[in-house]
């Protein structure tokens, strides 16, 4: 099955793809590395934002969406935009796939009881990607 991990940060979404065919895990090729949502942030940016992630969904066939949640509050809580673009993921009505939102605590247990196979840095991913990657790996595993 094949999962986008998703950080949301400032007004991008981190994404990178995770697959898992019959145990083995792949990094599918994709030069879309984040997608944007407009400064503007209007009504119409955010149909856009949708409608762009959708179309990356849809052309890769993903069939479910982890997304690293963030804080409501405290020292690493998100900021508005972010759950703004947290929502327009969640309710897209083009593609039919589950969204997931994982915590800290389900990513930090998770990789505890089932580490990665390899480090990150030989994943060949971006370092911002890092974040997404883990969030794609726990989404496979976490249950």
């Amino acid at each position: 099955m094949l999962i986008c991990g998703v950080e949301l940060s400032g007004s991008d979404a981190v994404v990178c793809l995770l697959n898992l065919d019959s145990g083995q895990f792949s990094l599918p090729e994709s030069k879309v590395r984040k997608i944007t949502l407009k400064k503007n942030h209007t009504r119409e940016d955010l149909q856009e934002f949708q409608a762009s992630f959708a179309k990356f969904l849809t052309e890769h066939d993903v069939k479910k969406v982890a997304i690293k949640e963030r804080m409501p509050k405290g020292k690493f809580a998100g900021g508005a935009i972010s759950f703004k673009m947290e929502a327009a993921i969640q309710l897209m009505p083009e593609v039919d796939v589950e969204v997931e939102l994982l915590s800290s605590a389900t990513i930090k247990s998770t990789l505890s009881a089932k580490p990665m196979p390899i480090p990150f840095s030989e994943t060949g991913l971006k370092v911002f990607q890092e974040a997404a990657f883990v969030a794609a790996y726990v989404g496979h595993l976490a249950k």
